[in-house]
């Protein structure tokens, strides 16, 4: 892979990976791989070959705030149809903290899905704001998480349950005592301007490289040594 073509993004938007047909569902792709499977992994190295260069760029801020996004893709999974909960936070200008991972269950709707992403990225913002006061830099005032998705913000700041609702697992319920505690503040943003969303899914050259960026990841022409 050393004089292999690069990738601009790691992912195929038009590809779509699943187990083969004769396969048992607890199989990983390693194990049950196919010329798809290894092609994508390919992909994948290619992009690292042509990013080699790149890494996090963190500026100097008089503010260090913490601030995070969630996202999911509803159904993500052609095997078994469960979602995928991403988030990312930053701290300052920087990205400190980013994960991917499927859902333990099957949701019903996107807004559901939402709502489980944003569940997961509370607690993760939990113990970045408990790591934060043992460094001794204690966050003021809530915690802001920024969402796409409207239906799920009313869902966090509406204690009634609806028959729409009242299905879901009662421990992703526990973000809506936070948010009225004002430990967190749940925010809408466009789908444009959702960081996570590069976590969720393959995105279009133009997308990936605008999240890339607003990430904070930057190639380094020139990296100087510790000791200068």
């Amino acid at each position: 892979m050393i004089n292999c073509k690069p990738a601009t993004t790691p992912m195929n938007v038009n590809e779509k990976l699943q187990q083969n047909d004769g396969a048992e569902m607890a199989d990983a792709f390693m194990q049950c791989s196919s010329r798809d499977h290894f092609g994508a992994a390919k992909r994948v190295m290619r992009y690292i070959a042509g990013t080699i260069e790149y890494g996090i760029w963190y500026s100097k801020v008089s503010d260090f705030k913490l601030c995070g996004f969630t996202d999911s893709n509803w159904v993500s999974s052609l095997d078994d149809r469960r979602s995928v909960s991403a988030n990312v936070f930053t701290l300052g200008l920087g990205v400190i903290t980013w994960s991917s991972k499927k859902q333990a269950t099957v949701v019903l709707s996107s807004s559901e899905a939402e709502y489980a992403a944003t569940t997961s990225a509370a607690c993760q913002a939990i113990w970045l704001q408990r790591m934060l006061t043992e460094l001794q830099h204690e966050q003021e005032g809530a915690t802001v998480i920024f969402c796409d998705n409207k239906a799920t913000i009313s869902m966090t700041k509406n204690s009634t349950f609806h028959s729409r609702t009242k299905h879901i697992d009662i421990h992703f319920h526990f973000i809506r005592d936070l948010v009225a505690e004002e430990e967190f503040s749940l925010s809408y943003c466009s789908t444009h301007e959702q960081w996570a969303d590069i976590l969720t899914k393959a995105l279009s050259k133009e997308k990936f490289c605008y999240f890339r960026a607003m990430m904070g990841i930057s190639k380094f022409e020139s990296r100087g040594s510790i000791e200068d």
